[in-house]
């Protein structure tokens, strides 16, 4: 192997060779699904010479024997954890939560479901540190205030259990009020609280999201059929097969009626049985 085929440079304290990144790569996509080409090396050095500092090892070739060894288990954990991109912000794609909010507005007026139990089910998967589904939450305390008379669940999953551990705690920097769209401000301040220069979640949108890791290639737990589901900016990691598979097994999870929300970057390239586009990168499920 070749110099030039390495990932080293003066600046790098580390030498990534083409068969480490390989390997590295290859569990990646074995665990999560995620594919990592040749334009994601760098990104794979920084995050896992970080990974390599805390370890005090000097090599990535020292990496991936630990990878090899029988403390492999837990450390695929960590591995998952450092490659898994979280850039996430509250109310992302604020269009999404306009429909949202139309959309349990119906739900509250449909008088077959009033008749019901009244259980609301949304999902927001791949939640990262939670921003997305406390938007869901305070968009619902807020914004459709008939819904307190019915029982709302959010579920929230990710595979990375640093990012649910952030979301849990529900506390975030004052930066994350930034870039939130005007219309929403209002939404936000309602159902957070500053202390000690933190954002707080108040209890209240706590309590309606409920957050589970979650691998989202393998079998899913989830018995009943959900209004909303949130896929935001987590299938552009994904082949296209996989993608295709993933949005037919969401589309199978919807209710009739219900909604899907993907990333602005993720239109479908092929027409998903059942789903219809109705708005940027929003779909509704076939009544």
């Amino acid at each position: 192997m070749t110099r030039s085929s390495q990932t080293s440079s003066a600046s790098n304290e580390f030498v990534l060779t083409d068969a480490e990144f390989k390997k590295l790569t290859n569990i990646v996509r074995e665990l999560t699904g995620i594919v990592l080409g040749d334009h994601k090396r760098e990104m794979v050095y920084g995050r896992l010479a970080r990974r390599l500092r805390e370890l005090g090892m000097q090599s990535f070739a020292q990496y991936c024997s630990l990878l090899d060894s029988k403390e492999s288990e837990m450390e695929t954990g960590f591995l998952v954890n450092a490659i898994t991109t979280n850039l996430t912000k509250f109310y992302r794609e604020s269009h999404h939560f306009d429909f949202l909010t139309d959309h349990l507005k119906t739900i509250c007026n449909d008088p077959i479901r009033r008749s019901g139990d009244k259980s609301v089910l949304i999902w927001s998967a791949g939640c990262s540190s939670g921003e997305e589904p406390y938007s869901i939450a305070s968009t619902i305390l807020s914004s459709v205030p008939t819904m307190a008379q019915w029982q709302v669940k959010i579920l929230a999953t990710d595979l990375d259990t640093n990012m649910l551990a952030t979301g849990q705690a529900g506390i975030y920097s004052k930066n994350s009020l930034q870039d939130i769209p005007s219309d929403y401000a209002r939404v936000f301040q309602e159902n957070t609280k500053v202390e000690n220069d933190k954002i707080h979640v108040r209890e209240r949108a706590k309590d309606l999201v409920h957050f589970k890791q979650l691998n989202l290639l393998h079998p899913w737990p989830m018995k009943k059929k959900y209004d909303v589901i949130f896929c935001r900016n987590v299938l552009i990691y994904f082949d296209g097969p996989t993608k295709e598979g993933l949005v037919k097994r969401y589309a199978d999870m919807l209710a009739p009626g219900g909604m899907l929300f993907l990333g602005h970057s993720e239109s479908l390239q092929n027409k998903i049985d059942k789903l219809t586009l109705i708005g940027r990168t929003a779909y509704r499920k076939e009544a």
